[in-house]
Formats: C-alpha cells, sequence, structure tokens
C-alpha cells in the first residue's frame, strides 16, 4: 500500500496523472517569473551592519558560491527569525523558513543537493549551518549556496568546505551583538 501511496505521489507531482488515468491533468506545476514578496519582519538600520560586510567579504573571497545570507533574531526582538544579512540585499528582512529556525533552535546542519527544483534558475548545493561566535556558541544560521557544475565535487567537499568557511568566520565575530553594529 504505501508503495502504490508513493508512486500515486510520484505522478500527481510530475503532472503525469492525465497519462496514467487517461484524465487530463488540470494542475501541473509552473514557476511563478514573478513569484509574490515576502512580508518583511525586519528593517535593517540605514547604514552598512557589519554581518553585511562579512557577508560581501565571503562572496569576494569565494567565487565558488552563488550566495551567502545570515539568518537570527535581532538584538531587542523575540522570535523574530529574519534574513539580516546577505548576497541578496533585497531579501533581508525576510522572515526565516521552518528550516532556518531548526537550525538556529537546534542547532543543526542541512545538507541539501537541491534536486528537482522547479523554481532554481541555477543549480546548486545548499548547506545550512549554525553560525559560531569567536567562543563557539551558536548564535544563528550560515546558508552557503555553491554552485554545482555537473561532475564536480561531492557532497562530503560542499559540506567540509562549508564548515572550512564558517569556521574561519566564527573568529571574526566577537557577539552576535557586534554583527548588527555599523560596519567600518
Amino acid at each position: 500500500m504505501k508503495a502504490v501511496a508513493m508512486l500515486l505521489s510520484a505522478v500527481i507531482f510530475s503532472g503525469s496523472l492525465g497519462a496514467a488515468t487517461g484524465v487530463p491533468a488540470a494542475n501541473t506545476v509552473t514557476p511563478d517569473p514573478n513569484p509574490p514578496q515576502k512580508t518583511k519582519n525586519w528593517t535593517p538600520p540605514p547604514k552598512k551592519i557589519y554581518a553585511q560586510a562579512l557577508s560581501d567579504d565571503i562572496m569576494t573571497a569565494h567565487p565558488e558560491l552563488i550566495s551567502v545570507t545570515f539568518h537570527g533574531v535581532p538584538p531587542g526582538q523575540h522570535d523574530t527569525y529574519t534574513m539580516f544579512a546577505g548576497s541578496y540585499p533585497h531579501r533581508i528582512g525576510n522572515p526565516d523558513d521552518p528550516d532556518d529556525i531548526d537550525v538556529i533552535t537546534k542547532g543543526i546542519t542541512i545538507v541539501d543537493p537541491r534536486w528537482h527544483r522547479v523554481n532554481d534558475t541555477q543549480k546548486k548545493f545548499v548547506v545550512q549551518l549554525p553560525l559560531r561566535d569567536a567562543t563557539g556558541d551558536n548564535i544563528g544560521l550560515l546558508v552557503l549556496a555553491y554552485k554545482n557544475e555537473a561532475g564536480g565535487k561531492t557532497e562530503k567537499d560542499f559540506y567540509l568546505g562549508a564548515v572550512d568557511l564558517r569556521d574561519g568566520l566564527q573568529k571574526r565575530i566577537p557577539t552576535y551583538v557586534k554583527l548588527y553594529e555599523p560596519a567600518k
């Protein structure tokens, strides 16, 4: 029964229900070329913050990355999980997704090869890992999206590269609050 349910789920998701049953599939999944913007849950200060300067430095030093983003709860807020810095400035202030919050609150790491993602325009490999300060405390989330060209790296390569980047970065973060201070 479980195998039948999985097969039916795969058939429905792929839009092939019509081919399997003779009935046309009315609801095929088509990516929205202009997805709606999320409602912001935080507004950054008018001047560049230290975390944004770190993001800019990372993108300059790591051409293998598509993007880097910093997530957490801004100082003085409660349960306002948000993206507070990153290589997509228009996304700063977007509320975090449940998987982002899991990494922040549970200290887990997510290694995501992004297979079969219909809305992704570029092949990528994403690693979400706890952001740490200089003392080694988990203080938020760091998301690294790597270019994933055919015949390239393995999951282990991406994971180890992400850990090395994060561990090198933590030396530059004396405290979580420092990330929100004006960049120098």
